[in-house]
């Protein structure tokens, strides 16, 4: 079992530091709420829609063994509930399977890669005008220091014949409302580089999952010069690094409580109206990183194929596991592997509101999952009844303890 603490006013993750390209630790301090260089220029969405109805994406699906990515339109009406039946057979078969998977366990963090043509920078002007001569020499360094440096759960392609582009994909950390998911970012480097940043697009699917990232791809950082901060916390031309740009995003972006990242609301940590605002953002942010999974299954980023394809065959079960968990009491962002970590004390449980659009996506997360071939899914069905669940009423002498599949929490 694991004993409940209440949550300190600090979100989990790691404190990477700003300004240095060599010497990089990654501890596992905590980092302020609001941490360093990390803003919104807008007011995050409250009102937004959960696109969770939306037009499913058609006839994309497997070719060959990797998706074919044959859906038209804007990826956010793309990402609906699925046409396949709870008892569809997997699209995959068993060889095939193996046969991404084995690829998946032998992807390499860092890699050179081809082809180019669905990255978001790819029509960007490379050869009109000759780069600087210290250009190609710095975007080689940063090869280098990202093949040598990158941190757990982040993951890198770059071009051979285009070295102004490069790909990376970060998994979000236990710990946190984006646990589990994957979330690809494209990067390029204009020929001022280093002198200035480089421009980093993320592939949002149309969802607004946190303050600093926006459903048109815009990534706010001051590392980036896209949001306001000390020089020290902003680019500095022979010291930033393309990696700290990536362990920013991954600590500072994709924290534990990304309400507190919007600067108007980075004193009300701590406050209970704050911290209890915080949680209904995590609820809707975790039912926005779901679709993201949904849309990211059926339309993985090329050359991540596989690797989509063997995370989340992996991660399936782990993942409706948390969505059971979250039914029967969690708070969004507490689960951890082996119980649960800084649950806020007070109103223990989800929102009604969140249960019930949980439950309602249960089946449409089934389905992608079996799609792709993950095993043990059909068992979660059941849950999509739960639209209706009730709180129970908890007090702070009852104690309610569930356990299942490698998670045991309590209320």
């Amino acid at each position: 079992s694991h004993t409940l603490r209440k949550r300190s006013s600090r979100s989990s993750g790691a404190t990477y530091p700003i300004g240095s390209s060599k010497g990089i630790s990654y501890p596992t301090s905590s980092l302020p709420n609001n941490g360093h260089g990390v803003g919104m220029y807008m007011p995050i969405w409250e009102d937004l829609p959960l696109n969770m109805l939306e037009p499913s994406m058609g006839s994309t699906g497997f070719k060959n063994g990797v998706f074919a990515s044959g859906a038209k339109g804007p990826a956010y009406n793309q990402m609906g509930a699925s046409p396949i039946g709870p008892s569809t057979p997997p699209t995959v078969d068993q060889k095939t399977l193996d046969e991404i998977l084995h690829k998946f366990d032998n992807f390499k963090k860092f890699d050179t890669v081809e082809d180019f043509s669905d990255h978001h920078y790819s029509k960007n002007s490379y050869s009109a005008k000759q780069p600087p001569k210290n250009w190609a020499k710095k975007i080689q360094d940063e090869w280098k220091i990202l093949e040598k440096g990158l941190p757990a759960e982040i993951f890198v392609r770059v071009y051979e014949s285009r070295m102004d582009l490069l790909r990376a994909v970060i998994v979000g950390a236990e710990g946190t409302p984006y646990h589990d998911g994957l979330f690809f970012f494209d990067v390029y480097f204009p020929s001022g580089y280093p002198n200035v940043p480089p421009n980093v697009h993320y592939h949002s699917g149309g969802l607004r999952i946190n303050p600093n990232l926006y459903n048109c791809g815009k990534v706010c950082l001051s590392l980036l010069n896209t949001w306001s901060g000390s020089h020290k916390e902003k680019w500095i031309p022979g010291s930033s690094t393309m990696l700290q740009v990536l362990v920013s995003i991954q600590g500072l972006i994709l924290n534990a409580k990304p309400y507190f990242n919007e600067p108007g609301y980075a004193n009300l940590s701590g406050n209970p109206r704050g911290e209890k605002d915080s949680l209904q953002y995590n609820e809707k942010t975790f039912m926005y990183s779901l679709q993201t999974m949904v849309y990211s299954m059926r339309r993985p980023p090329k050359h991540f194929e596989e690797f989509v394809v063997g995370h989340f065959c992996k991660q399936a079960r782990n993942i409706l596991v948390s969505c059971k968990a979250y039914l029967e009491g969690a708070q969004v962002g507490c689960l951890v592997k082996g119980g649960v970590q800084d649950v806020d004390e007070g109103d223990k449980s989800c929102s009604q509101e969140f249960k019930k659009n949980l439950a309602g996506f249960i089946i449409t997360l089934v389905n992608a999952f079996t799609k792709i071939g993950a095993k043990d899914c059909q068992e979660f069905i059941p849950l999509a009844q739960k639209a209706n669940v009730t709180t129970t009423t908890a007090t702070t002498t009852t104690t309610t303890t569930s356990r299942y599949s490698g998670f045991t929490y309590h209320n």
